[in-house]
C-alpha cells in the first residue's frame, strides 16, 4: 500500500522535509471517489448558504442590527473556514494530489485553527447579544453598539493570531522529522507535531493550552450566558413571552451545540482515542470543519429571510 511502503522506507531515517504528503483517509484510499461526493456537496452548500445569508443581510436595511451583523460575520468566517480545508481534500480524493509544501502546510494550519478560534468568538458574541436582549432589553441599544462589535472582532482576530502563531513557530523550529507523511487529510496541528524527531511535550502542552483558552473559555461563558438567559426567561410573566424569548435563542443554541460537541470530540479523540479507528477520527475531524459551516445558514437562513420581509427587531 502507498502509505505503508513510504513509512517503511523512512522508518530508520530523519530529515527536514520541504513538503508533506497528506494521506487523505487512511484505510479508505480506494473509497476516496465515493467519499468525495458528500464532501463536495457539503462544501458547495456551505458556500452558497453563507453567501445567501451575507447578501440578504447586506441588501436589507431592516437587518442592519447587531444580531444580524454578528450572523453575517459568522457566515463570512464559515466560508473562509470551509475553503481552507475543502479544496485540498477534494484534490486528494479526485486527483491524488497529496503533496503540500512545508510553508503551505503551516499556512493551512494557521488558517484552519485561526478561523476556528474566530468562529468560537463569534458564537460567544452572539450568546452575549441574546443575553443582553433578554436580560437587559431596555439597555440593549446602548450596550450592543457598532463600536463594541468592532472591538470584539479585533479582539478575536488578535487572539487567534497570538495563540495560534506560536504553535507554527515551534513546528518550524523542529530540527528534523521522522517522516513527511501526514496520516490525515489536512495539516492538523498534532498530526504534524507527532512526525517530529524531537521532544514534542512543549507543543502538546501549548496545543492543550490554546484549545482550553479558546474553546474551553468561550464555551464556559456561553453556558453562563444561557444560564442567565433561562433564569430571566422563566421569570417572564406570560407563556407567550417565554416562548418568544426561547424562539430567539433556539437557532444559536443549535449552532453552538453542533460546533462545540464536534470540536471537543475531535480534539479529545486525536489525543486519547487510541482505540478509535483512524478513518473514523479523520472523517469526523473533516466533518467538524465542514458540517457546521453548512448547517449554520440552514439554521439561520429561514429566520433571516423572514426578518428581511417584515419590520421589527431580531
Amino acid at each position: 500500500m502507498f502509505v505503508h511502503t513510504l513509512l517503511e522506507n523512512m522508518a530508520n531515517s530523519t530529515f527536514y522535509p520541504t513538503y508533506f504528503m497528506l494521506v487523505g483517509i487512511p484505510g479508505l484510499e480506494h473509497e476516496h471517489i465515493w467519499i468525495s461526493i458528500p464532501f463536495c456537496i457539503i462544501y458547495v452548500l456551505a458556500l452558497l448558504g453563507n453567501l445567501m445569508v451575507m447578501v440578504v443581510i447586506l441588501m436589507s436595511p431592516r437587518l442592519h442590527q447587531p444580531m444580524f451583523i454578528f450572523l453575517s460575520m459568522l457566515a463570512f468566517n464559515d466560508s473562509l473556514l470551509s475553503t481552507s480545508i475543502a479544496p485540498k481534500i477534494l484534490s486528494i480524493f479526485w486527483f491524488n494530489i497529496r503533496a503540500i509544501s512545508f510553508s503551505g502546510c503551516l499556512l493551512q494550519m494557521f488558517f484552519i485553527h485561526s478561523f476556528t478560534s474566530i468562529e468560537s468568538g463569534f458564537l460567544l458574541s452572539m450568546a452575549y447579544d441574546r443575553y443582553i436582549a433578554i436580560y437587559k432589553p431596555l439597555l440593549y441599544n446602548s450596550i450592543i453598539t457598532i463600536r463594541l462589535i468592532t472591538r470584539l472582532v479585533i479582539v478575536f482576530v488578535v487572539r487567534a493570531v497570538v495563540l495560534v502563531g506560536p504553535c507554527l513557530v515551534l513546528i518550524s523550529r523542529f530540527p528534523a522529522f521522522k517522516t513527511n507523511i501526514i496520516a490525515h487529510s489536512y495539516c492538523e496541528h498534532m498530526a504534524v507535531v507527532k512526525l517530529a524527531a524531537a521532544d514534542i511535550r512543549v507543543n502538546s502542552i501549548l496545543g492543550l493550552l490554546v484549545a482550553f483558552t479558546i474553546l474551553g473559555v468561550d464555551l464556559l461563558f456561553i453556558l453562563l450566558s444561557y444560564t442567565m438567559i433561562f433564569i430571566a426567561v422563566f421569570h417572564l410573566p406570560s407563556k407567550s413571552a417565554r416562548l418568544k424569548a426561547f424562539n430567539t435563542c433556539t437557532p444559536h443554541m443549535c449552532v453552538f451545540l453542533s460546533f462545540y460537541s464536534m470540536a471537543i470530540f475531535s480534539f479529545l479523540s486525536h489525543r486519547y482515542g487510541k482505540k478509535i479507528p483512524p478513518y473514523v477520527h479523520i472523517i469526523f475531524s473533516d466533518s467538524y470543519l465542514l458540517v457546521p459551516p453548512m448547517l449554520n445558514p440552514l439554521i439561520y437562513g429561514i429566520k433571516t429571510t423572514l426578518a428581511a420581509r417584515r419590520p421589527g427587531r431580531s
